[in-house]
């Protein structure tokens, strides 16, 4: 029986909703769009996450260009070489480095990554140039292919001539795409490929150059590749050869993007947050105003869950169609992403409707909008009748309600649920969450606090049109702390990111600056020290460091190799430390960049001493476990050398100096082949452009930094990385804007009564417009610079703790920032009340009743 009466009854909840939404559905949507763009930005997230995957997959022997590919620092000989020999046939080989590169046309030289290759690579893909053929032609010529960002630098043709080391190569073509770049690698080191054939006749194969030797293989199939690289896993670590294989280069290229959406899904869940936050805030000014009509329906007899249920179904109608614009709305935002992040793509990106995406948008919508309704909804169960006659919705809700704190306690977990299905990371999620409820909870005390502050010392003495103004961010029914939180927010983001990148940048160029070592070069032979010092001399420029440099790998620590600690599980020393060349130097004492932590600085040795004392950097030590007298048995070019671990090191490595993991004292490789590093100053870029110029042409193996060129290419690279989270910090913004226009509309009516009642005791349409202009003037003003002092708070702390940096922000930018922010807030505050501003009282009331 009971069955029967609650179909009528389910039925009359709805019809009573619907009708109840007619005057107000345009306000009930426009409640919902504060999470539109939220749910956007999700779906476009989504959507572009399962893409990546999908041309990831599709894509990966692309990325990798061969079915297997082996790698080394050290140039294969013995059991290397033998094991390198015999896996195939069908092989293509890559020798790369760092070299300077010159056109001749121009005079212009650049650091460039050297890629002298040797067979058909890639077998998967191709190196996309301009002209087509020149990818093959190339080969066999004295000619070679430049990327081409370096092409446009300097402004070269093809069929010009590049100079690489001692040899002259005509430019065959313009490399536009090779396997695994992006606009990334291009900017920071632009590719030059050569033909191997002529890379002894360059001079650039010196003693202390950082080489790599890659070598590709075209097997029968992938798997084949998969089954070599299981079954001689142990033999490539013994040579030290690293492996890569299709499916390694997928999840490694997988890993790399995963990392980048679940960072922008985040982003996007703020704005969400941000707009749920304006939701509750406009839901709870609606259940105020409709506290009359629930108390009539209470006195004809009507239950309060029945009451209840009725504005949840509207919430519920409203939260399903807001989260469907928003999905489609990110539907078409995911064909603009490829564009957002192009320069991190190392493939083209062809995108598809996700519809698994979609629904997940829609169902997180519809979820968290019931969720952060909820709230001001449970009020409605405890209006009675006697409501008709008082109209307080404070007095309905009590902190303790237990239903309240279950929903606080859902949205919190929901939260942290979210978090951590994003990060896949517990303690990460906590801190996320934990960060979230600090950050709104932050900037809802600030303008709480701020609104106390005005309302205790409100300045009496100023203009009736300026004190109305800020009085009405005081009204009953406000909502300036909500918007002060959504547009301060918004505000701090971009600010936030303006000021780290500044912090950043200034760092760099305070190292640079005065008479700071701004040209570095490397790769000087020791008979060529004195030639490079000549010509140094020769252009007034002052040697302020040169510093000798040896190549050695590390055999043993504690009379133990890295065959021993890969077999022991136990042990809590890294087998890793042993698989690279270091770069050693010898100094009988301390640079301005370090400071001894433990032990004590030993700076000569004498051969009667027994052990060479050395001195490590301490995060080396931590990540390799060792400790102050541990020993080190080091190769140096093929003798063994016993040392001791005298003294750890914190070393600056943002100070530009000649910065060591390790240090030898003076009086053990004076004798051991090196090369050295030169710094000098140089005093303008004409000068810069002649020493390097004067170098490169007397000794063409020698690579030069330009340090302004490095600060031009940080700069570079932090506005691409700055674009993508400014596009998506946007999302952020436009959700304040929304929450904005929702307050301004939900208090229409309230501001309905005030025009009227001001135009009616004689005010003027000018007077109501420039109560308005300053109401939002000040609610604009005082978001946007709760925003920027959390901003400059924020970023302090980043240049103290985590940059160890001089904070000095330039303020102007964030001055334009909140001045902008401001203008926008009067100009939509005073464009939606527009039809109050210009309607007459008696036209309002008709059109309101």
């Amino acid at each position: 029986m009971s069955n029967m009466n609650d179909t009528p009854k389910l039925k009359w909840l709805f019809k009573m909703a619907w009708r109840d939404s007619r005057r107000n559905r345009t306000r009930l949507l426009l409640f919902i769009s504060s999470i539109v763009l939220g749910i956007a930005a999700l779906v476009a997230i989504y959507s572009l996450g399962e893409s990546l995957t999908t041309n990831i997959d599709d894509q990966a022997a692309q990325l990798l260009g061969a079915d297997l590919a082996l790698s080394t620092n050290k140039e294969p000989s013995g059991d290397a070489l033998t094991l390198i020999d015999s896996i195939g046939q069908n092989r293509s080989e890559e020798i790369s480095f760092a070299s300077m590169v010159y056109f001749t046309k121009t005079g212009g030289n650049r650091l460039a990554q050297i890629k002298a290759l040797k067979g058909e690579y890639p077998y998967y893909g191709s190196l996309e140039t301009i002209p087509l053929q020149a990818g093959h032609e190339f080969r066999n010529q004295r000619q070679a292919l430049v990327e081409q960002s370096l092409m446009l630098q300097y402004q070269a043709q093809v069929g010009d001539s590049i100079q690489v080391g001692a040899v002259t190569f005509a430019i065959a073509g313009i490399l536009e795409k090779a396997p695994g770049q992006n606009g990334i690698t291009s900017t920071v080191a632009p590719a030059v490929y050569i033909p191997m054939q002529f890379l002894e006749q360059t001079g650039l194969m010196q003693k202390g150059s950082r080489i790599v030797y890659r070598y590709f293989y075209r097997l029968d199939n992938p798997q084949q590749a998969e089954n070599l690289s299981s079954s001689l896993k142990e033999r490539f670590e013994l040579a030290d050869l690293d492996y890569k294989t299709i499916a390694i280069q997928k999840e490694d290229t997988g890993r790399s993007f995963r990392d980048l959406t679940r960072f922008l899904g985040l982003v996007g869940f703020v704005a969400l947050l941000l707009g749920c936050i304006g939701v509750a805030s406009s839901i709870q000014i609606y259940i105020r105003e409709k506290i009359a009509s629930i108390a009539i329906l209470r006195c004809l007899g009507v239950r309060p869950n029945e009451a209840f249920m009725i504005y949840l179904i509207q919430i519920i109608g409203i939260g399903l169609l807001g989260s469907w614009l928003g999905a489609v709305l990110g539907t078409f935002i995911q064909q603009v992403l490829p564009v957002v992040i192009k320069d991190f793509l190392p493939f083209d990106l062809i995108v598809a409707i996700s519809w698994s995406s979609i629904i997940q948008g829609i169902l997180i919508g519809t979820f968290i909008s019931i969720l952060f309704a909820m709230p001001p909804l449970l009020a409605i169960r405890n209006i009675s009748p006697l409501n008709v006659l008082r109209n307080d919705l404070n007095q309905l809700t009590s902190w303790k309600d237990s239903t309240l704190w279950l929903i606080y306690t859902i949205t919190l977990l929901f939260v942290y649920l979210f978090s951590f299905y994003q990060m896949q990371n517990a303690r990460t999620a906590l801190f996320f969450t934990l960060g979230v409820l600090l950050s709104f909870g932050l900037l809802y005390g600030i303008a709480l606090l701020l609104m106390r502050v005005l309302k205790r010392f409100f300045p009496s003495s100023w203009g009736y049109l300026p004190r109305q103004g800020l009085a009405n961010l005081f009204r009953p029914n406000n909502q300036t702390a909500i918007l002060i939180v959504a547009i301060g927010l918004a505000t701090s983001l971009i600010a936030t990111l303006f000021l780290t990148q500044d912090i950043l940048m200034q760092r760099i160029q305070l190292s640079t600056s005065d008479d700071q070592p701004n040209i570095v070069l490397f790769d000087i032979q020791s008979h060529q020290k004195d030639g490079v010092i000549e010509i140094a001399q020769r252009n007034k420029l002052a040697v302020q460091q040169i510093v000798p440099i040896v190549n050695m790998r590390l055999e043993e620590v504690n009379g133990h190799g890295v065959a021993y600690y890969r077999a022991d599980s136990t042990t809590s020393k890294s087998s890793r430390i042993f698989g690279r060349e270091y770069r050693v130097t010898f100094r009988d004492s301390l640079t301005s960049s370090e400071t001894i932590m433990e032990g004590k600085w030993i700076g000569s040795y004498h051969a009667s001493s027994g052990l060479i004392p050395i001195s490590i950097e301490k995060g080396f030590a931590e990540r390799g476990n060792m400790s102050l007298g541990d020993t080190l048995t080091f190769n140096v070019q093929g003798t063994l050398m016993q040392t001791q671990i005298a003294s750890l090191r914190d070393v600056n490595w943002a100070e530009v100096q000649t910065n060591f993991l390790v240090v030898f004292p003076e009086g053990v490789l004076e004798e051991a082949p090196q090369f050295h590093v030169l710094m000098t100053h140089v005093p303008s870029p004409t000068v810069s452009a002649n020493f390097q110029q004067e170098i490169l042409l007397s000794y063409p193996n020698i690579s030069m930094i330009d340090l302004a060129l490095v600060i031009k290419i940080l700069n570079e690279l932090f506005n691409k990385i700055g674009f993508v989270i400014q596009f998506m910090a946007g999302f952020s913004i436009l959700t304040g804007v929304l929450v904005l226009i929702s307050s301004v509309m939900v208090s229409k009516y309230q501001r309905i009564q005030e025009s009227v009642l001001l135009r009616t005791i004689g005010a003027s349409q000018f007077q109501i417009f420039s109560i308005t202009a300053m109401e939002y003037f000040f609610l604009g003003a005082l978001a946007s610079l709760t925003g920027i002092v959390l901003s400059l708070a924020g970023s302090w702390a980043l240049a103290r703790f985590s940059f160890d940096a001089p904070f000095n922000p330039a303020l102007w930018p964030v001055a334009i920032l909140a001045l902008l922010v401001t203008l926008a807030t009067v100009l939509i505050g005073v464009l939606n009340s527009r039809e109050i501003l210009t309607s007459s009282p008696l036209a309002i009331l008709r059109k309101e009743t």
